[in-house]
């Protein structure tokens, strides 16, 4: 947290464009609308240029119109957890809010947390009747954050908590990455801020605040952009991306018809107020007495996997049903592993695995209750 309402000169702050389907007064993308600037490559083609060395973040995946079964599947999720997810998000934006009141500024992580982080200020503001800011910047696993978009915020609002927002969990890699970036931004700048990370769900035990550690289908897993604001995941090219520019996103504008980004909303909001009774006061009570402190269970698990499975490289395993499913969604995936093959919760992780012709293995001990192994590309595997 910044300890005092000075400004910070920094030359040459971009200031952000509207992007994004995203209603306005829910969400500023802190990015460069890259367009038709980078290609999009397959996922057969990407995977092998990722496996070869090629960073992620240099390359954008296909975007397709969501196919009728992955739709279905998001529909499925969302009407089986719908309360769930308010739920857990009542319980995160009241940790939230009471560690940081009035001074809350939320700062997602694209992309995959920006719909975490309008739940968030949705329900802050249906709770506590205040409209706190909420910006959603880029940061890269390896690469580090975009330090722009951090002064920008800084910027516009002196003497703010920034609150760092996610989805959900894994292996924890962009945990570290969070922890890594904001030390160096203390080095480089003095300025101190919390590293501590929000997220809705913390299956890896690597997240200080969380609304649950329950591994269970987050339905913004199943869709890429079309529940996401219309929003690519983040590029970083130094042929795309000045040293003036935030990092990078395409806007796919052409997918609005198929835009679920504030149906997704809407449709878990309309529950806060129930989640404001009884049950969550008690699960919120309950979550008073678990111990907070990350453990990083989940990354002993995936080491073990990574071990027994003789995966060279610790970035094929993607652990978590919400990993898993993006897996056998987007990725070219190699075998699933399931703690439990009877378990309700994973019905759509066995069908997608049978449509793809993925072997499912039953794998009782791990922290989660599915890993997806990606498919690695060398010939010896």
């Amino acid at each position: 947290m910044v300890g005092n309402h000075q400004q910070y000169t920094v030359p040459d702050i971009p200031s952000p464009k509207p992007m994004g389907s995203y209603r306005p007064e829910d969400a500023v993308f802190l990015l460069k609308e890259i367009g038709q600037l980078l290609p999009e490559q397959g996922n057969e083609e990407r995977e092998k240029a990722i496996q070869s060395g090629k960073h992620y973040s240099e390359m954008l995946p296909i975007e397709y119109k969501p196919s009728k079964e992955y739709t279905k599947l998001f529909y499925q999720s969302l009407e089986k957890s719908s309360y769930d997810i308010a739920l857990a998000v009542g319980i995160v934006g009241k940790t939230i809010y009471q560690l940081h009141g009035k001074e809350t500024v939320l700062v997602s992580l694209a992309r995959a947390g920006t719909p975490i982080g309008v739940l968030i200020k949705r329900y802050i503001k249906h709770h506590f009747g205040v409209d706190v800011p909420h910006y959603s910047i880029s940061i890269i696993r390896d690469r580090g954050i975009d330090e722009k978009a951090i002064f920008y915020i800084l910027n516009k609002h002196p003497g703010a908590a920034l609150q760092f927002v996610d989805g959900w969990t894994g292996k924890g890699a962009i945990t570290k990455e969070l922890v890594k970036s904001l030390n160096q931004f203390y080095q480089k700048y003095g300025i101190n801020l919390s590293s501590e990370l929000a997220v809705l769900a913390d299956p890896g035990y690597c997240a200080n605040i969380f609304g649950t550690r329950e591994d269970f289908l987050i339905p913004s897993a199943c869709l890429n952009s079309t529940v996401s604001g219309l929003m690519s995941r983040t590029v970083l090219r130094s042929d795309l991306i000045g040293p003036q520019d935030f990092h990078g996103a395409k806007y796919y504008r052409e997918l609005y018809q198929d835009d679920l980004s504030n149906y997704y909303i809407d449709s878990i909001s309309q529950h806060f107020a129930v989640a404001d009774g009884e049950i969550a006061q008690k699960t919120a009570k309950k979550l008073e007495y678990i111990d907070k402190q990350p453990s990083w269970l989940g990354l002993k698990t995936i080491e073990k996997i990574q071990q027994e499975f003789g995966i060279a490289n610790i970035n094929l395993i993607k652990p978590g049903v919400g990993e898993t499913t993006r897996v056998l969604l987007r990725r070219v995936p190699w075998q699933i592993l399931v703690r439990d093959k009877n378990s309700p919760a994973l019905e759509h992780i066995i069908i997608l695995a049978k449509e793809r012709d993925v072997p499912v293995i039953e794998y009782r001990d791990m922290a989660y209750s599915c890993c997806g192994l990606i498919k690695p590309m060398e010939s010896s595997r």
